[in-house]
């Protein structure tokens, strides 16, 4: 079974994600990313991360991500654990703008 692992921006925080599927979505400019993969849930030791993002995606079966918002695809051997991090002052990492749309203020 082949597994990959996308990470990508959301909501100011970088999304480490492991799936069974990933392509170019029907709707122009999106990933689709299906069949999202969780550690076992028998294991004594319990990561807040991926419990949050366990509840964040229960009942997805696949979900749109904005191309801009995707740091890298890698195909990986084996599953590791999904996490959520913190962008670091000191990365290189770079949210490139959320919206083209600016809307006007109020006069």
């Amino acid at each position: 079974m082949r597994i990959f692992r996308i990470s990508f921006i959301n909501h100011g925080k970088i999304y480490e994600l492991y799936a069974e599927t990933v392509r170019q979505a029907e709707v122009y400019g999106f990933l689709e990313i299906e069949g999202l993969v969780f550690g076992e849930t028998t294991s004594v030791v319990i990561d807040p991360s991926e419990e949050r993002l366990k509840s964040e995606f229960s009942g997805v079966t696949r979900t749109l991500v904005p191309m801009h918002a995707v740091i890298r695809v890698d195909e990986v051997e084996k599953q590791g654990q999904s996490k959520i991090l913190d962008i670091d002052s000191d990365t290189n990492v770079t949210a490139f703008p959320g919206s083209f749309y600016a809307p006007k203020e109020p006069t």
